[in-house]
């Protein structure tokens, strides 16, 4: 950690060892002109079924993220290019209260029998803003990346990916996306919501022509439907199941084995959309939906981290799905701030080799 509030101009800023004292995210302080990463949170919840909290979780991983060490073994100093993340825009925090209200309305007037004319306009104002959003984060996204900077979104619920997803698919055509997951989110709707967490990535497979494919890993829950579109995708959705992981990993096959197998079904330009829930629930206790089982930090590690050794691209990530947990239990937000540590050193590193 480090006394991290002078200027990323600065290389390093001040001692890294020290506390950091820091405003920003890993308790630097970096005007996002000159810095070379760029966080874009966004702070939205609005269709999430089970657990709240995660719109509360990008201010979260700023406060933890100062417990982060800026030395990493693997990535060295991803620091020194300079981090910030921006402010929350409060205009999209506005909409995503609003969005949830109103979801919060559609589920409660399901339950108490509501005319279908009534609920359709309610779901309607809730895809409505979501599809706001999602312009939003796509025209902020691709500001940023047109300024030459590596772009990451911290959520918010899952389906804040999609406005990032899109942006970087459009500057990077036949763009991969690995998907870390305990969800595969390939439903058409959920509860009726387009918009919905869990049909992001149905979405960016009906919506997003430019991504050439999608590589599932961890999923361990997944309705029936989810299951028949991967198998009729024609190979543009690749899943890596968690049990059939567990299986051949309790068979004492090496796991470095099954991370080839996943890199090697991926494109050159990747993007990194990661859920939290990927993780065993014990590193994430919070999340919304969390699912027995799950990888460990440092399996999700060594297959970004091969993702770069192999010479492809990480050109952008989002971290989605942390929950914030009650006050002064930052278990959650400490893990998160270490995954996104990780992303940002992974990504940065990949860029050298071009």
């Amino acid at each position: 950690m480090g006394s991290r509030d002078a200027s990323c101009l600065e290389a390093p800023p001040g001692d890294p060892s020290d506390e950091a004292t820091g405003e920003g995210i890993f308790g630097l302080s970096c005007d996002p002109e000159d810095a070379g990463v760029v966080l874009l949170p966004v702070p939205w919840e609005a269709t999430v079924s089970y657990g709240r909290g995660t719109a509360a979780a990008p201010e979260a991983i700023r406060r933890a993220s100062g417990q982060v060490e800026l030395y990493d073994l693997d990535t060295g100093r991803p620091y020194e290019a300079g981090i910030a993340m921006l402010d929350a825009d409060p205009a999209i925090a506005a909409a995503g209260a609003e969005a949830a209200e109103a979801a919060r309305a559609v589920v409660e007037a399901t339950q108490a029998g509501t005319a279908a004319s009534e609920l359709a306009v309610l779901r309607a104002r809730v895809d409505a803003l979501g599809a706001w959003r999602d312009d939003q984060v796509a025209r902020a996204v691709d500001r940023w990346l047109r300024r030459g900077k590596l772009v990451g979104v911290v959520g918010g619920d899952h389906s804040v990916a999609f406005g990032s997803i899109a942006a970087h698919a459009h500057c990077h055509p036949g763009l991969g996306v690995l998907q870390l997951d305990a969800h595969a989110d390939l439903r058409a709707a959920y509860q009726g919501f387009r918009s919905s967490h869990a049909s992001v990535m149905r979405r960016v497979a009906d919506e997003l022509p430019a991504v050439a494919r999608l590589v599932q890993v961890g999923v361990r829950d997944l309705c029936e439907t989810e299951h028949r579109l991967v198998e009729a995708s024609g190979g543009r959705i690749v899943a890596f199941f968690a049990a059939d992981i567990a299986r051949r990993v309790l068979a004492a096959e090496p796991f470095g084995r099954l991370v080839d197998e996943i890199v090697a079904a991926l494109p050159e330009q990747i993007y990194v959309s990661f859920d939290i829930d990927a993780l065993d629930p014990a590193l994430c206790p919070h999340t919304g939906t969390p699912v027995p089982g799950g990888l460990s930090f440092h399996q999700v590690v060594a297959v970004i981290a091969a993702v770069r050794t192999s010479g492809r691209r990480l050109v952008g990530f989002d971290l989605c799905e942390v929950g914030a947990g009650a006050e002064g239990d930052e278990w959650d937000a400490n893990v998160g701030a270490r995954v996104l540590y990780q992303l940002i050193g992974q990504a940065l590193r990949s860029r050298e080799s071009r």
